[in-house]
């Protein structure tokens, strides 16, 4: 034999043997990194199922020429037609990650809002959430984009008042919800163990339907709550939190980091769910004044604490959270200052003055100072839930006076807050769009809320102070415990 083919032929035989012993440690790596996909599909569509084996080799290139087109179409504007093209993509490589998140913000976000009908709109927004929860996250459950779109679609597009049919998105999720996590304030005992009929048919729409895990909703929970379960900014936090736990690569976590603590912010905010009790029984009322939204106190201190794991589990981005942190943290500062909650305001306060450098505070400024200030700047604000915590908190803190004696003060506490709420109103009512986006209860309505608050039984309240206030305000013994439909004038 030639020479020439015996080195050849030695060459390829020590390069089979090398490839022998290389092969683990790629297969490992692949697999790491979620190149290698060597499960098969399972319960997949007739059609997916077909492409898949049918066209082998070729899908990549027909995806390729469809993914080019598909961007055309966009950028024409010719979003139905994108889409059509994106499902396609989808059949023939449901791996790529990308044409998921793209097809479901066409839907959500380009499509919806062709629809001046919202009951319309909530439909297609409806269908990009559940074309990434049910579908994408199925073949690619490790795709961070997918869980970041997700968390999105909740926190931006079903949260926000950007869309002028967000009550509507928001009244329908709390229906759902409802159904399923009575109340928003889930029995995970329940749910973890569930004893009953009723109770197994909730964990089993939870599971099958919203494809949630309990177990994992109450880590959720003890990490950031106590949550609203029935508010889409819940649900931005939960499945941010999935993806952090199931994505792949740092920077990737970063991503997901910001979509966890901004609904986290708009959770404390406005996360505390309240039935407009002035419209029960009555079903033609607008979504947006079937219920109320205030700031959530409860969720401070596992808030904070959360900011400092994220701060110590990324150094490099310790910075950027130190100052989304401080930020917190005033807010925490200012509406538990505005609640009459001074003692737990000036902890934080001093905290932030301690640990934070750069901390926003004047000179000197004392928390009264601070605070006093931020209500000034707020006052012209146009963010129901800083009027909300403005309206409120002058409210329960002129109530507090009633029982102590001091009229003139809770009068005067009490007018602050209707003026608050007037101002408010005036200026939404000016505004041109024939949409009101956002919207504020009666005053009559958050008085009687707020005396409802302070007369339900809590162990952190002195029930002395409560029958004080129920005879201060002349109402009945029972109010603050059972909801009845009896609305009583304050």
């Amino acid at each position: 034999m030639n020479p020439r083919k015996l080195t050849y032929l030695g060459v390829g035989l020590v390069a089979l043997i090398g490839s022998h012993f290389i092969q683990p440690r790629l297969n490992d790596a692949r697999g790491a990194l979620g190149l290698t996909r060597s499960e098969p599909l399972k319960n997949a569509p007739p059609v997916l199922a077909f492409t898949t084996v049918a066209l082998g080799s070729f899908r990549g290139m027909i995806v390729n020429a469809l993914w080019i087109r598909s961007g055309e179409l966009q950028e024409d504007g010719r979003y139905f037609e994108a889409v059509q093209l994106a499902d396609w993509i989808t059949k023939l490589q449901p791996y790529f990650s990308t044409v998921w998140v793209n097809l479901a913000w066409n839907l959500s976000y380009n499509i919806s809002v062709k629809f001046p009908d919202p009951e319309d709109r909530w439909k297609w927004v409806q269908r990009g959430i559940e074309l990434l929860r049910d579908e994408g996250l199925k073949y690619n459950p490790h795709a961070v984009d997918i869980y970041a779109e997700l968390a999105r679609h909740f926190h931006h597009k079903m949260g926000a008042y950007l869309d002028d049919a967000h009550l509507t998105y928001k009244w329908h999720w709390y229906q759902e919800m409802q159904a399923v996590i009575p109340g928003g304030k889930p029995d995970y005992t329940e749910l973890l163990n569930p004893k009953t009929p009723e109770a197994a048919e909730r964990v089993r729409i939870l599971k099958e339907r919203y494809k949630m895990d309990p177990a994992f909703m109450q880590e959720v929970d003890n990490t950031f709550g106590p949550l609203e379960w029935r508010l889409p900014e819940t649900h931005a936090i939960y499945w941010a939190s999935l993806g952090l736990k199931e994505g792949r690569g740092e920077g990737d976590k970063r991503n997901l980091r910001r979509n966890i603590f901004q609904p986290m912010q708009t959770a404390f905010q406005r996360g505390r769910l309240i039935e407009n009790r002035l419209f029960i029984g009555q079903s033609n009322i607008s979504p947006g004044l079937r219920f109320m939204s205030a700031p959530n106190l409860a969720m401070i201190p596992n808030a904070h604490q959360a900011y400092l794991s994220q701060r110590e589990a990324d150094p490099e981005m310790a910075d950027h959270f130190a100052t989304g942190h401080r930020n917190f943290l005033q807010d925490a500062v200012y509406f538990l200052f505005t609640y009459g909650r001074e003692k737990e305001a000036a902890q934080w306060f001093n905290y932030i003055r301690q640990n934070f450098p750069l901390n926003g505070l004047k000179p000197g400024e004392s928390m009264e100072d601070f605070c006093l200030r931020r209500i000034g700047e707020d006052i012209n604000e146009t963010s129901p839930d800083r009027i909300k915590a403005m309206i409120e908190g002058p409210i329960a803190a002129g109530m507090t006076e009633l029982v102590v004696g001091d009229t003139d003060r809770a009068l005067a506490l009490l007018r602050m807050a209707g003026k608050i709420h007037e101002n408010f109103s005036d200026r939404i009512g000016r505004q041109k769009s024939t949409v009101v986006r956002m919207t504020l209860a009666p005053f009559e309505e958050m008085k009687i809320d707020v005396a409802r608050t302070l007369l339900t039984p809590n162990e952190n309240v002195n029930p002395d102070f409560q029958n004080a206030l129920r005879s201060a305000l002349k109402l009945p013994a029972d109010f603050g415990t059972p909801r009845t439909n009896a609305v009583p004038k304050l």
